[in-house]
């Protein structure tokens, strides 16, 4: 993967001057203190020439953009330029040498979406910054969301084109509510606030990178987890095979879409089956399972894939007599 080096800018993240790697001077009362503070000594956040933060400021979208660049790690990915991309190449508004003008072409290279007349000086609002941190963070890792709808009071007051990128930041409780349910899309979101949204982030991109094992994509990708399988013989000749697992929410399930024979093993093939999009359902563990019949000179063992929808149960091999049902 192609990365740009970071200028002293950006490595400063400008949210003001750099300062020393000593706790804000000015967070010790604030909600998010313990957030800010990891980011602070992570190198991502850095105060005033007087030690502060001022986490309760309005974030502007120079101050903004760049720290979404910064914390996560904004690059080039795998494209190929014929020369270096500058932040006029995508903004007509932006210099190049300004202490942003970096994390804007990087904006701009990943496709974050920031129209091309924007003001760096303007304050950012809740769903701004929620929305184009949110476009960063798929830049990132293929994430899967659960399929369901977080209800929030003033949702009809989000502009359309930020409403999806809310809607998974709730459902991944990187950004809340408050006590009446309500978001506050068009207010200004303070330092204190981004902070917070892009801890959580990163938190979120360091849990999925950690349950993603290599070699093992299909798997870790799928909402069902942590599946085994029990055996009962029917007759000497034949076992029913049932197979349990655990999944997100009841709306989910699992079927065999396949059973393939190699040598003395059957490896069954699972699928999720996915939640109706018209349905809502509780967000609560589910125990799921399927059964099976094989015959018994077979081991079973599990292989879970991916599927985009419910398909069949089909059997491959030879011998053995096999049959799925949720």
């Amino acid at each position: 993967m192609k990365k740009t080096i970071l200028t002293a800018a950006i490595a400063a993240l400008a949210l003001t001057s750099a300062h020393g790697a000593f706790a804000f001077s000015d967070t010790a009362n604030d909600p998010n203190v313990t957030k800010i503070e990891q980011l602070q000594k992570q190198g991502i956040l850095s105060g005033n020439q007087d030690g502060k933060y001022l986490p309760k400021e309005k974030m502007t979208f120079a101050a903004g953009i760049t720290l979404i660049a910064k914390a996560l790690d904004l690059d080039f990915g795998d494209k190929v330029f014929v020369k270096q991309p500058e932040a006029s190449d995508y903004f007509t508004t932006i210099g190049n040498d300004a202490w942003y003008s970096e994390a804007f072409m990087l904006a701009g290279v990943n496709e974050l979406g920031l129209p091309r007349d924007v003001n760096p000086s303007a304050v950012m609002s809740r769903e701004q910054f929620a929305h184009y941190l949110f476009k960063a963070m798929i830049t990132k890792a293929d994430l899967a969301f659960i399929e369901i709808y977080k209800e929030y009071k003033d949702a009809d007051d989000v502009t359309a084109a930020y409403a999806d990128s809310i809607q998974k930041l709730l459902i991944s409780d990187i950004v809340q509510l408050d006590a009446s349910q309500k978001f506050y899309p068009k207010q200004a979101v303070t330092r204190s606030e981004a902070a917070a949204w892009t801890h959580d982030t990163l938190q979120l991109l360091k849990q999925h990178e950690e349950t993603t094992a290599p070699g093992d994509d299909e798997q870790s990708n799928s909402p069902i987890y942590d599946p085994a399988l029990t055996t009962k013989a029917i007759n000497a000749d034949v076992n029913e095979v049932t197979i349990t697992a655990q999944a997100p929410n009841p709306g989910y399930g699992i079927q065999i879409e396949s059973i393939e024979f190699e040598g003395d093993q059957a490896i069954i093939h699972i699928v999720p089956t996915y939640p109706k999009p018209d349905m809502m359902y509780p967000q609560v563990i589910t125990d799921v399972k399927v059964t099976t019949y094989i015959s018994s000179s077979y081991e079973p063992v599990i292989k879970v894939d991916t599927a985009t929808s419910p398909s069949s149960a089909s059997i491959t091999g030879n011998d053995g007599t096999a049959e799925g049902n949720e």
